[in-house]
């Protein structure tokens, strides 16, 4: 790896996963922005790089924007999230857009200098709760236990996979919009999805629509 670029907002964040990137690759030339704009800016003007680091919450959008053009521009680019985010809302959104790794903030540097050095002998730069997700999410269906819903949950669950609305869902069952989002929330949790177009996923599978 001879270049690297790191997208992220905070200053000791930045100089900690270039103090990373430097440990693991020692000959890279590392660039750095602290938003897309930035970055869009920086990558009109410079070649692609080898590496790229990207945070996902930015201040003005989605890294996955980024990972999406950086692509565009060079399908050579190693593109890795290093994020605090570890719900499947941003995880496979930046794997789909070309995110060949994901690295969570919060471990410690050798962890992440770890991942990084293991791309030159083909492992895939994955923190390993983020390659336990992975797994569980693309299990078969039926390899997963069954969530013990009530039969509300069960009522409010189907209703919001046909696409109603949570006012929809509250005057069709009789009940506020208000409780029908305690309904919602308890239903992610047991679920453990993180929005509604999983949980729609999930009531398909459980034969509910």
């Amino acid at each position: 790896m001879r270049s690297g670029f790191i997208l992220e907002d905070l200053p000791e964040s930045q100089a900690w996963l270039s103090q990373a990137l430097m440990t693991s690759f020692p000959e890279i030339h590392i660039e750095t922005a602290a938003s897309l704009r930035e970055a869009r800016s920086r990558l009109d003007t410079m070649a692609a790089p080898d590496i790229a680091l990207i945070d996902l919450g930015l201040p003005d959008g989605s890294g996955v924007e980024l990972i999406e053009a950086m692509q565009r521009k060079s399908l050579a680019t190693l593109c890795i999230v290093a994020s605090i985010f570890d719900d499947d809302g941003h995880i496979f959104p930046a794997l789909r857009a070309g995110a060949c790794g994901y690295l969570l903030k919060d471990q410690p540097i050798d962890a992440i200098v770890a991942a990084l050095t293991g791309i030159a002998a083909g492992q895939p730069p994955l923190s390993p709760a983020i390659a336990r997700r992975m797994l569980a999410f693309f299990q078969p269906a039926q390899a997963r236990p069954a969530p013990a819903l009530t039969e509300r949950e069960t009522e409010v669950l189907r209703l919001i996979a046909k696409g109603m609305t949570q006012a929809e869902t509250g005057r069709l069952l009789g009940i506020s919009q208000h409780t029908v989002a305690g309904y919602v929330k308890e239903l992610y949790r047991k679920l453990n999805v993180s929005s509604r177009a999983e949980a729609a996923l999930l009531a398909r599978d459980m034969g509910l629509v």
